[in-house]
């Protein structure tokens, strides 16, 4: 199976290809404020033949009682696997993830594209713009829920794309430590979600956000490059969960940096860390005093 060329496809693309017999798209509409959101959306219209993708059901696993692992932990391989094949999709399929970036939360795609990538599948990408670019490009909807005839999906767990809390901590000064949240969230002036504020101390704040431009595309590699300033610094970037983050790596990969040892994913992040309180936390901006 060979790379795609790039982590993004556009509308027309999508428009064009719909109905080629490989093709196979996921919603992946939702909002952590409200997580029945993403659904309604789906059953009300859709992209035809897109199976609807839950981050809470599908593309994470379960909840510990301790917090290890994070709000959002990575799901089984296996589980995964057999929800991937239910779903149509095997080792041929090209899987075009969108999510509605109009919103201001353009970041479920993204976790869709990379945990399709942890599982070896290369032939997955994110729809440039989301659901309002289809829209724009013409793209017929349907109301009707997908269904597709079960595949075998077999995966090939790629070990390499994942950084564990310890390898956070045990980081050389060489490994750029990229914290993807919101700015007052990283500084720890307020953290709606978890039980503490504040970030890893080294890290630096790039906010995920800053990937999409103001219509919700993602900006090309130059500037994704000057945005993450990470220069040719191997990364480890995370989030609150291990959602938000998955821009910033698929930035790094315009930028030139494919998924891999130099662009890792933290993915219990934030939720994770502080699940220790061994763990110090850092407050105000880089540089700034911890506890």
């Amino acid at each position: 199976m060979t790379n795609l060329s790039s982590p993004l496809k556009s509308a027309e693309w999508l428009v064009d290809h719909l109905h080629d017999a490989n093709v196979r798209v996921l919603d992946c509409r939702y909002a952590l404020s409200d997580p029945l959101v993403g659904r309604i959306a789906y059953l009300e219209s859709h992209v035809p033949g897109a199976i609807y993708a839950d981050l809470e059901t599908d593309l994470s696993g379960p909840v510990r009682e301790d917090g290890a692992g994070g709000r959002h932990p990575l799901p089984d391989p296996a589980a995964l696997a057999g929800w991937l094949g239910g779903a149509g999709i095997g080792q041929s399929s090209v899987v075009v993830a969108y999510d509605d970036p109009g919103t201001g939360q353009g970041f479920y795609a993204a976790r869709a594209w990379w945990l399709l990538r942890w599982l070896g599948h290369t032939q997955v990408c994110v729809l440039d713009g989301g659901w309002p670019a289809y829209l724009a490009a013409g793209g017929v909807v349907d109301a009707a829920e997908a269904a597709h005839a079960p595949v075998t999906f077999t995966p090939d767990v790629q070990p390499g794309l994942v950084a564990a809390a310890q390898d956070v901590e045990n980081r050389s000064p060489e490994i750029l430590l990229i914290d993807s949240r919101a700015p007052a969230r990283y500084r720890g002036e307020t953290e709606p979600i978890d039980a503490k504020a504040g970030h890893i101390p080294g890290a630096v704040n790039r906010d995920w956000s800053g990937a999409l431009d103001g219509a919700g595309r993602w900006r090309d590699g130059e500037l994704q490059a000057a945005r993450l300033d990470a220069g040719n610094a191997s990364t480890i970037t995370y989030c609150g969960s291990g959602v938000s983050a998955a821009p910033n790596l698929l930035a790094r990969e315009l930028a030139g940096v494919p998924l891999g040892p130099a662009n890792r994913l933290y993915a219990g992040s934030w939720s994770d860390w502080i699940s220790d309180d061994a763990r110090a936390v850092a407050l105000g901006e880089e540089g700034e005093g911890s506890e």
